[in-house]
């Protein structure tokens, strides 16, 4: 059974059975709690993150400036709603392209505004790009834009009819947490 100390800082302590995080996950149990409070709450200040975490502001600052470091927190802006912006019409674009042209396509895509997302994929195809658009009608101009890129040997459209999970993280930092509290010492 662990018990817990005070270090010689006034802080507890488990001694006992230790868990390691697996080499492969750049947070820790505190930080899955951090992550949430983001994802739950995102706009709350960092003074009340660190107030409900029960950890000093500092503490909190130097996790948030190490996980962004890291890569796990990406962005802090607002997230849009194509639809919201006029352009209700998802597709999913599979973008076949000619060989040692990749790099120049991609460039190509991002210069496609409707192209929101773009991604090289093993698969049918090479590349996979999240396209909206006002109507049917603008996606098949879109499309058509895309087809004439050089390099571009065709391309396979399939539009999202509704969307059944939502882009979510959360669910994920909850796995984490719980896996990182199970993980025996190695």
């Amino acid at each position: 059974m662990a018990q817990t100390y005070r270090s010689a800082g006034g802080h507890r302590r488990a001694n006992g059975p230790r868990t390691r995080r697996p080499d492969n996950i750049a947070v820790d149990e505190l930080d899955t709690r951090i992550l949430r409070l983001l994802l739950e709450q995102p706009r709350t200040s960092v003074r009340e993150y660190a107030r409900s975490l029960g950890i000093a502001r500092g503490t909190l600052q130097a996790r948030l400036d190490r996980l962004e470091r890291d890569g796990v927190i990406t962005g802090t802006g607002p997230s849009l709603s194509p639809a919201a912006l006029g352009h209700p019409v998802l597709a999913f674009v599979h973008i076949e392209v000619t060989q040692g042209h990749l790099d120049e396509v991609g460039d190509a895509l991002a210069a496609v505004p409707e192209i929101v997302e773009a991604f090289s994929i093993a698969g049918g195809g090479d590349l996979l790009a999240r396209v909206v658009s006002r109507d049917n009608a603008h996606l098949e101009d879109v499309i058509q834009s895309l087809i004439s890129v050089p390099g571009v040997v065709r391309t396979r459209t399939e539009v999202a009819l509704r969307e059944r999970v939502p882009h979510r993280l959360l669910p994920l930092v909850e796995s984490i947490g719980r896996s990182i509290g199970r993980t025996p010492t190695g």
